[in-house]
């Protein structure tokens, strides 16, 4: 069944022609599909933890994008500012928990290539690696210490303060390329 909006609007019996769109009102609409579009092109995937960063970079650049593109409305681009802002909080919430930054380095297609691609600031890419480092230490080497050899955890004979075996191995995990995910 085809309905026609044009007589369904037009009849005064209904009371329905002040609801109807004007062409404006369509382009913004228009364009608002267009951007939410791009911006949740990520979600058919399954989530995780370590796709939470990149989905709102993501979003991030949509919003971006389409705030700079004066062929969208002012009234577009004035959502898309106020959207940007209230995502910045968001994204700003995640420093609080070390989990993001730890999942994001763990998947073998991140690893510490995603913050560079994502053009981190070289200390926060260090923050990330040495959170991973640390809980390895905290939760898993010194749970699964080997007590039949004394390279366990400690401390190098050298000066360098770096850790042993099972330490550097989570540094050598991580300074590692990524693979294709």
């Amino acid at each position: 069944m085809v309905v026609d909006n044009d007589k369904i609007s037009q009849c005064r019996d209904l009371g329905l022609r002040k609801f109807e769109l004007s062409d404006e009102e369509w382009e913004i609409v228009e364009q608002l599909h267009s951007i939410l579009k791009d911006a949740t092109s990520f979600s058919r995937s399954t989530p995780s933890l370590a796709a939470v960063i990149p989905a709102m970079d993501h979003i991030d650049t949509v919003l971006t994008t389409g705030f700079l593109d004066y062929n969208y409305s002012l009234a577009i681009r004035a959502a898309l500012d106020a959207v940007k802002k209230t995502l910045n909080q968001y994204y700003e919430l995640t420093d609080s928990s070390e989990s993001y930054r730890i999942a994001m380095v763990l998947p073998p297609w991140h690893k510490l290539a995603y913050f560079k691609k994502a053009r981190w600031k070289p200390e926060w890419i260090e923050i990330a690696e040495n959170l991973v480092r640390e809980e390895f230490e905290r939760s898993y080497a010194a749970n699964n210490e080997d007590t039949s050899s004394d390279e366990g955890l400690e401390m190098d004979s050298q000066a360098t303060g770096t850790m042993s075996t099972k330490v550097h191995s989570v540094r050598k995990y991580v300074s590692t390329c990524s693979i294709a995910g």
